[in-house]
Order: C-alpha cells, then structure tokens, then sequence
C-alpha cells in the first residue's frame, strides 16, 4: 500500500505523533494509532470582503462529504480572499502570497492531498501556482458566475455593462436616479463575473487544463449541481492520492497548449495570459510569450459571450460549457491529456454535445486568427498583448500622436479637459502602472475617452499602457508593455507628441523617434522614488518579473534550478 505523506507526522508511539493525533482529535477527527486514511485539506477562500467567493461555503461541506465517502478525512482551512472589488490598489498584488501560503500551508502540515475552493479573479491562479510548486494531489472547484442584473428590460453582463453606462453617466446621458437604479440592480447575487472575465476564463481554463470536473467552470453559484460536482471531487481527491496523481500529472506541456488556444477561441481575459505564463512557470513545462502568439493564432474565436460577443457565462453553460468549446476545437487540442475525472480531455469531448447557441462552430466563428495578438517594437522590446477580439478593426492599423499620462489619478483629473488637445487620432498612453511601478499592475489600461469625444460619437481609440485591464473591459487597447515604464522601458521615454504606429496584423508597436533621440532621453531619465519603504510592497517591488514572464516571484519560478525544489519540512518538536 502506497506510503502517505502524512504518516510522517501520525504514525508511530513518539511524542510527536502522538501530539499529532491529538490535535486532529480535538478538531473532531477520529484519527486512529496506525491511521491509513488520506487526509485531504479544503483550502476555502469564502470571505465577506469578497462576494465572488462566498459561494464556495455551502459547497465545502459537500467537498467534505465527498472525502468520507471516498474513505478520506477532511481537514478544512481558511485561505486568503482575493476579491478584485475591494482590494487595492489591486488583487493582483497578493496573487504570489496566496501561492505561497497554499504551498506554505501544504508543506507544514500533514495533508496528503488538498481540494482547492477558488472562484475571483486572482484566487484561480493562485491556488494552481501554489500547487504546482508543491505538486500535492489537487483539484480546483470553483464557485460559478452570479445571476444576471435586469436594468431598462435587458440582462446585464458584470463589468461590461458597467464600462459602458458609465460612459453614458460621464457624458450626462443617465439622470442621478438612473443610475442609482442601475446600481441597486447590480445587487443581485453573489459568485464571479458573468462575462468572460478573468474569473469565468480562469475557472475555462482549469477545466481546459484538467484540474477541475468536466462541466463544472460554467456552473452558475447556486446552482444545485455544484453540490454534487463539489462532493465529486471530494471523492476524487480521495483518489488521486491512492493513485499518486499529482499537479505535474496534469500539468504539462500539451495541457498548458491547449489552454492556451481555448483561451484565445473563448476571447478570454488579457489577464489570464500573466496568470497561464505564471502557473506554467511553476512546472517543468514554461510557457513564453512567444509560443502563446503561436498557439493563440491557430484557433478562431468561437464563444459569443461579453465582451467578445453578445451572451453570458449562464448561456455558456446551458450550451454545453468548456466541454462543447473543446469539442468544437478537437482538432486543435491534444486529446491524449490526463485530467483530475479519471478521463482524458477526448474521454470528455466524445459525450460533449455539438456547437449551439453561443458556443459557435469553427464555420461561424465570431472572428478568425484567435482573440489575441501579442506586439514587439522599440515601444514593447519585451512584448505587449492586445485582445483583438474586443478591438475595434479600423484601429488595428493606426498611425497617431501620444498623449502621456505619468500618473492614473492626474489623468483621471484630467481627460475631459478639452484644453489638452486630444483628439480621435491620439493614442493615449498611460504609464508607470506596471508590475513595479503599480505595484501590481492595476487595472488601469482602459483609459476613459474624453468626454468632449464621446459626445461626438467617438466610441474607441488606440490606448497603451503597461498596465493591466479588467477582462471584462474592451477596446483597442495594447497592454502589459514590457520591460515596463519604472524600470526605464522604452515606454518612459515616450513624450507627448511623439507619433506611435501600431500594426496589429504585424506585431508591432513602436514610437516614430530617430533612436538618437531615444538615446539622449535615457541618458536623461532617472527611476521614480516609491513610498513603501516596508512590508509587502516592498518584497513585491523587489521580486516581481516582468509581465512576459508571469509577474511572479523571481526566487519562486520553477521547480528545480533557481526556484528550488519543493522540500518537505522536518517533523519533530515545533
């Protein structure tokens, strides 16, 4: 019988055993001398200061259920709470503390495998890059997207929805009363994003990459079926522990591939191409920017979803789900893969029902060429990312003058002032906001349009920043410039004035400056002073890699090598 990791710390007559034993007794586990049962941790990010989450309480006692049935014991713990309506400057700031505290709080205690309940933006990824790196039996269960708001008799997709009544609010086509309506309608339940926001594309993208239930990323929170996909993987759990399949089973280079295509046939969130990079670079199998614009571009955009398209994640789910995408794909994807069922992803997509609805086959795609394209040029050496499918198609190939903005709030201050000059030809750049300069990288790319321009029907213009946007957001807008502007990126040497060219169709994005010119502002540019002096900001500031690389930590990346090996603690006298 296959050793378990806890034993180390349950079996045996010493003192430190038995004080083992002793605590999980007292938290009301029957725990026996010569245990042999799994003990499987529920990590639950439910919070109050995050509503996306709170669906994953009633869902952990089912995960619990699960365990027991399969012959485990079910240890539950608190984890930090991602949640990207309350937390600033930014959630993605914590996203490699929760990675390590799954991966801390796997190595010191005696867990032989672990179910992870993760539903925001940033919880996903975290939760993955943490187990990857300690590579313990793991599966993902989400929490589902919240129930449609109705506002002025239509569904109402979160985010999407907001970005584009609040332009009618700014331009003062909304009365104080309409959108206070619109908000008192925005409250209308608890769970993710109901659009193809960072949330429902990571929770696509967990399934896609075999570490969550087939069916179960679109599920709607509250839908009775979670419980029982919950208890499922609470049984499965049990399993993948007495089978010795771990995180590196499942994650390899063919699922980290696939992934990659879905996310850009489902016209996915810019944000999950960080967060895919990221969870690859935990593993033996990296991901660069360069192979996901190979991948992106091979698959055509085939989810009519918000923003991309027109349906919610609820229609998504009623048509088939990730299942039905992966069957529209086949012939993209490795179907070879492994995935937490038992199954193989062609296991899954031989039951898969045919395209419908929103999930579009590959004749009526929303658009070919897949929903990303990913820019080189003097601007973006390191490269920048573009979600096409949200772009608008004139200004894919556009040659403007830069307007620079140092500072999110100064602009925020600033660009309705008509007094600047800008115009529907200006290509607004915002700058500083990156992964050290955010910190964090906020989402912050999607620069407002003057006020004085959407009163004239001006609904887009190229925006530029090395920032980060909400995957719920949309427009011509190139991001995650790398290197990034407060380590000396050709992006802060850009000046108001200088003419930017960006070619979609051929990867560029470069500022029209003689590169001696260039090469006088350098010798002229010094990095900005930041204020934190102390505490996570400042470990932030000092570790994080660059966006192409996954904005994780460089002492954390891989497996082997400089990230170091996963070692496992010394069990005696605390």
């Amino acid at each position: 019988m296959r050793r378990l990791r806890s034993s180390r710390w349950l079996i045996g007559d010493g003192e430190v055993a038995l004080s083992s034993r002793v605590a999980l007794r007292s938290v009301g586990l029957q725990i026996e001398m010569n245990e042999t049962r799994p003990i499987i941790g529920i990590a639950n990010s439910a919070s109050d200061l995050n509503p996306c989450n709170i669906p994953l309480r009633s869902l952990a006692m089912a995960v619990k259920e699960g365990v027991v049935e399969a012959g485990g014991l079910a240890v539950e713990f608190p984890t930090m709470s991602l949640g990207e309506d309350l937390m600033k400057p930014t959630a993605m700031i914590y996203r490699n503390l929760l990675a390590m505290e799954i991966e801390e709080t796997i190595r010191s205690n005696p867990l032989d495998g672990v179910v992870l309940l993760a539903n925001c933006d940033k919880t996903v990824p975290a939760v993955l890059m943490g187990v990857a790196s300690a590579d313990l039996p793991a599966i993902v269960v989400t929490g589902g997207p919240r129930e449609p708001a109705n506002f002025e008799g239509r569904r109402v997709g979160t985010g999407t929805d907001l970005w584009r009544m609040w332009d009618r609010r700014r331009a003062n086509s909304m009365s104080d009363s309409e959108w206070l309506e619109f908000e008192l309608s925005l409250s209308c339940g608890l769970g993710a994003c109901n659009t193809m926001g960072t949330a429902s594309t990571m929770a696509i993208l967990t399934e896609t990459l075999g570490m969550s239930l087939p069916g179960s990323s679109t599920l709607p929170a509250g839908d009775e079926r979670q419980l029982g996909m919950a208890r499922e993987a609470g049984r499965r759990a049990v399993q993948l522990v007495l089978e010795g399949k771990r995180p590196s089973h499942f994650l390899t280079e063919a699922s980290f591939s696939n992934a990659a295509k879905v996310l850009s046939a489902v016209g996915g969130s810019t944000n999950a191409v960080i967060h895919l990079i990221a969870i690859a670079g935990r593993t033996e199998s990296p991901l660069s920017l360069e192979r996901f614009a190979e991948l992106a571009r091979q698959v055509p955009v085939i989810v009519d979803v918000e923003p991309s398209g027109a349906g919610l994640i609820q229609d998504l789910n009623r048509d088939g789900g990730v299942p039905s995408i992966l069957r529209v794909l086949s012939s993209h994807l490795d179907l070879r893969v492994p995935t937490v069922s038992g199954e193989t992803l062609g296991e899954i997509v031989n039951r898969a029902p045919a395209a419908a609805g929103v999930v579009r086959d590959e004749r009526s795609a929303l658009r070919v060429g897949g929903g990303f394209a990913v820019l080189w040029g003097n601007l973006a050496p390191g490269g920048a990312v573009i979600r096409t499918s949200t772009a608008s198609a004139h200004l894919l190939t556009h040659v403007g003058p830069a307007f620079v903005f140092d500072d999110y709030e100064a602009m925020l201050a600033s660009i309705d002032d008509p007094g600047l000059g800008i115009t529907p030809d200006s290509v607004l750049v915002l700058r500083g906001c990156g992964p050290i300069g955010g910190p964090g990288m906020p989402e912050w790319g999607m620069i407002p349009i003057p006020i004085h321009l959407t009163r004239v029907g001006v609904t887009d213009m190229v925006r530029i920043s090395d920032s980060r946007m909400s995957g719920t957001s949309f427009g011509t807008v190139v991001l995650h410039v790398a290197p990034e502007a407060a380590i000396g990126g050709a992006l802060a040497l850009l000046r108001t004035g200088d003419m930017v060219r960006l070619d979609v169709s051929g990867g560029v994005v470069e500022m029209l400056v003689d590169d001696e010119e260039v090469l006088r502002r350098r010798e002229h540019w010094s990095p900005p002073i930041f204020g934190d002096l102390r505490g996570w900001p400042h470990l932030y500031r000092k570790h994080v890699t660059q966006a192409p690389l996954g904005c994780d930590f460089d002492f954390l990346v891989g497996i082997q090598g400089e990230g170091g090996q996963f070692k496992e603690p010394i069990v005696g006298r605390s």
